[in-house]
C-alpha cells in the first residue's frame, strides 16, 4: 500500500495534537480512503487502537465546527470503544448494563439509542443477553462450528499395537486414545506430569499409522521445546498457518490474515497445539479454519496458567463445555529434575502456598523490603549468587516480574542488569550493544533468514549499518531493521505474560510491592512454572502473595464460546478420556 493515504490521515491528526503513528493504523483499519472516512465521521478513529474518546472529540471539533456532543455518530462509535476496552481485558462479550455504564462515563446519555445505532452499523452484534464486536462474535462462532465439524468428520486412527502405548500410565494412555479416536481432544495438567512424553508417544503412533503430524505452539521458544521433547519438527502457529504480509509504506506487518484457511487447508491429518492456554479467539478461529475435514486436533495446555493476552479463554471454555474428551494428568513424575519446583507448582495450582524448605536450593525464597531492595536482590542473584552457588551462568537466568514500571519493574531491572552484564551506550540506534539480551514484542516472520515471534528471547550478535541488529533467537537468526526495531526491547527482565510459553534453566521471579494489586493465582503459577532447574522468588509483596494464591484473584472473562460449543454439540463428549 502506498504511503499517500497515511500522509493524508496524518495531516488531519497532527494539527490537533494526535500522534502521527496513528495514521498508519487508521489506514490499515479503514482502507485507502481513510482520510475521507475520518473527515465524514471523526469518531471512526475510535476503532483504532490507542485513540481515546477525548482525542476523537478534539478531532471532531476541528473537522466539524459546531458539532454537538450528542451527535449519534459519536454515541455509535462509543459502543464499539467500550466493547473494545472490555476485549483488551479479555472478554469477548459485555452485558448491556456494562456498555451503558461505559457510555455514561463518556457522556453519552441515551444508551438505548447508541446501542441501536451501533447494531444498525454492523460492527456490533447481539449475542445472548449481551453485546459483542462483530469480529469476536464471528470468531467464537467459527471455533464452535469448526470443533463440531472435526468431531463429526474424523475417523479413528488405529496404528498397529496401540493398545498399550509405551510406558505411559493409565491417564496418559487415555489421552493418547482420545487423540487417536476423536476429532478434537484436550490434554491438560501441571508441570512434571508427563504431557510431553504423552505427546511424543502420540506422534509416534500417528506416524506409525501413516498420518502426517503437525506440531505447533504460539511462541518460538515453546515450539523449539516441543520439537526437542518430541524429536519431531515443530513450528509457531503463525508460521504453520502462513501469516500474510501487509505492506504499509516501507513497513511490513503480518496482520493480513493467513494463507492456510478453508480454501487451502493444512496437509497434516493430526495437529497438536502446545501451550493452548495462550490461544485467543482470533488465532483459534484461524487454526480451526485451516484444519481440513477429518483432521485430529489436539489441544495441550495448562488451564491454570494465565489466559491469552488477546480476548477469550479458548482452552478454559473448551474444557468447561464438556463437549470434547479432556484428560488431566495429575501424577508428578518430575521428582529428581525439577521436583521441588513441580511440587510447589502443584500446590499453587490448587490454591496452597506451602513454606519452602529445600536444602538442595532448587527453590529459594528471598524476602525484601520495598522495590529498591528487591531490585538489588534480583541483580545480586543473577550476576553472583546463582552462577557462583549453583553453576548456572547468568546468560541462562531469566528474570520475570508482573510490572513494567517501578523500582523492580522490567524497565528498571533491565537497566540495572545491562549495567552489570553488558555495559555500553547502545551502539545500535542508541539502544542495543552486541551481547545485549532482547525480547520480541511482535511477530516478524519476514525478518531474514529465520524470522522471530512475539515473546522470543535472543542475544544481539552483530550491529549493521543504519541501526539494524542481528539477533540469535532460540528459533534461529534474524536481522532486525527499520520499523521492526521498535518491536525489540531489552530482555534480561520480562513480564510474566511475555514469559508465558517459555521455560528457562533458572528463573528469578520479582514480586515488588507495586505488583500486589495485580497478583493472582494464575499469574503466580505461570511465573514459577517458567523455571526448569532453579527458581528464586524475591518476595516484597507482603501478604498479597498468599492471598492471591488462596483466592485465585484473576479477573473473570465473559465469553460466549462455552455456550456455543454446547449449542453445536451433538451429544456431549465422547471417547475414553471424556470428562463431563
Amino acid at each position: 500500500m502506498a504511503a499517500g493515504p497515511t500522509y493524508e490521515v496524518a495531516a488531519l491528526l497532527v494539527p490537533v495534537g494526535l500522534p502521527a503513528r496513528l495514521a498508519a493504523r487508521a489506514v490499515d483499519l479503514l482502507g485507502p480512503a481513510a482520510a475521507q472516512a475520518v473527515r465524514a465521521d471523526p469518531w471512526e478513529l475510535l476503532a483504532v487502537a490507542g485513540v481515546s474518546p477525548g482525542e476523537a472529540d478534539r478531532l471532531a471539533r476541528a473537522l466539524l465546527p459546531g458539532v454537538r456532543r450528542d451527535d449519534p455518530r459519536r454515541a455509535r462509535a462509543l459502543v464499539g470503544f467500550v466493547l473494545a476496552r472490555q476485549a483488551r481485558q479479555g472478554s469477548t462479550v459485555a452485558s448491556v448494563e456494562t456498555v451503558a455504564r461505559g457510555l455514561v462515563e463518556f457522556g453519552a446519555a441515551d444508551a438505548a439509542a447508541a446501542v441501536a445505532a451501533a447494531l444498525a452499523g454492523g460492527a456490533v452484534v447481539e449475542v445472548g443477553a449481551g453485546l459483542a464486536l462483530c469480529d469476536l462474535a464471528v470468531a467464537e462462532d467459527g471455533i464452535a462450528q469448526g470443533i463440531a465439524r472435526l468431531r463429526a468428520t474424523a475417523d479413528p486412527v488405529a496404528p498397529p499395537g496401540h493398545d498399550r502405548a509405551g510406558d505411559l500410565d493409565d491417564a496418559q494412555q487415555a489421552a493418547v486414545r482420545a487423540a487417536l479416536e476423536s476429532g478434537v481432544s484436550v490434554l491438560t495438567g501441571g508441570p512434571g506430569t508427563g504431557k510431553s512424553r504423552t505427546i511424543a508417544t502420540l506422534v509416534r503412533l500417528a506416524e506409525r499409522a501413516g498420518r502426517a503430524v503437525a506440531l505447533a505452539a504460539p511462541t518460538g521458544r515453546a515450539a523449539k521445546r516441543l520439537e526437542e521433547l518430541c524429536d519431531a519438527p515443530a513450528t509457531t502457529l503463525h508460521r504453520l498457518l502462513g501469516a500474510q504480509p501487509r505492506q504499509r509504506g516501507e513497513e511490513v506487518s503480518f496482520d493480513g490474515g493467513f494463507a492456510r484457511n478453508e480454501g487451502w487447508p493444512l496437509d497434516e491429518q493430526v495437529v497438536v497445539v502446545d501451550e493452548a492456554s495462550m490461544l485467543d479467539v482470533l488465532l483459534a478461529d484461524a487454526l480451526l479454519s485451516a484444519c481440513a475435514d477429518g483432521t485430529h486436533l489436539v489441544f495441550v495446555g495448562d488451564a491454570a496458567q494465565l489466559p491469552s493476552i488477546g480476548p477469550g479463554r479458548v482452552l478454559g471454555d473448551l474444557i468447561d463445555s464438556g463437549t470434547v474428551p479432556v484428560t488431566e494428568l495429575t501424577t508428578l513424575y518430575r521428582q529428581e529434575a525439577g521436583g521441588t519446583i513441580a511440587r510447589l507448582a502443584a500446590a499453587v495450582r490448587t490454591g496452597d502456598l506451602p513454606p519452602v524448605d529445600d536444602p538442595g536450593r532448587e527453590v529459594v525464597v528471598v524476602p525484601a523490603r520495598g522495590s529498591a531492595e528487591a531490585a538489588h536482590r534480583v541483580v545480586q542473584l543473577v550476576t553472583d549468587s546463582i552462577p557462583r552457588a549453583l553453576g548456572i551462568p547468568a546468560d541462562l537466568v531469566q528474570v520475570v516480574t508482573p510490572v513494567h514500571r517501578g523500582g523492580a519493574g522490567t524497565q528498571a531491572l533491565n537497566a540495572a542488569l545491562k549495567a552489570q552484564l553488558n555495559p555500553g551506550s547502545g551502539s545500535a540506534n542508541g539502544r542495543f550493544d552486541v551481547g545485549d539480551r532482547v525480547v520480541a514484542t511482535a511477530n516478524h516472520p519476514e525478518a531474514e533468514p529465520d524470522g522471530f515471534a512475539n515473546g522470543e528471547v535472543g542475544t544481539v550478535t552483530a550491529l549493521e549499518r543504519g541501526g539494524a541488529v542481528t539477533v540469535e533467537f532460540t528459533g534461529g537468526t534474524a536481522q532486525v531493521k527499520g520499523k521492526a526495531l521498535a518491536d525489540l526491547t531489552h530482555g534480561w527482565a520480562i513480564t510474566v505474560h511475555r514469559a508465558q510459553g517459555s521455560e528457562f534453566p533458572a528463573v528469578v521471579v520479582a514480586l515488588p510491592p507495586e505488583a500486589a494489586s495485580m497478583l493472582s493465582r494464575p499469574l503466580v503459577y505461570t511465573a514459577i512454572t517458567r523455571a526448569q532447574r532453579h527458581l528464586s522468588v524475591v518476595h516484597a509483596s507482603g501478604p498479597a502473595l498468599a492471598r492471591a494464591v488462596r483466592q485465585v484473584g484473576a479477573q473473570p472473562r465473559l465469553t460466549q464460546l462455552r455456550s456455543l460449543l454446547r449449542e453445536y454439540d451433538d451429544g456431549g463428549a465422547t471417547g475414553p478420556a471424556g470428562v463431563q
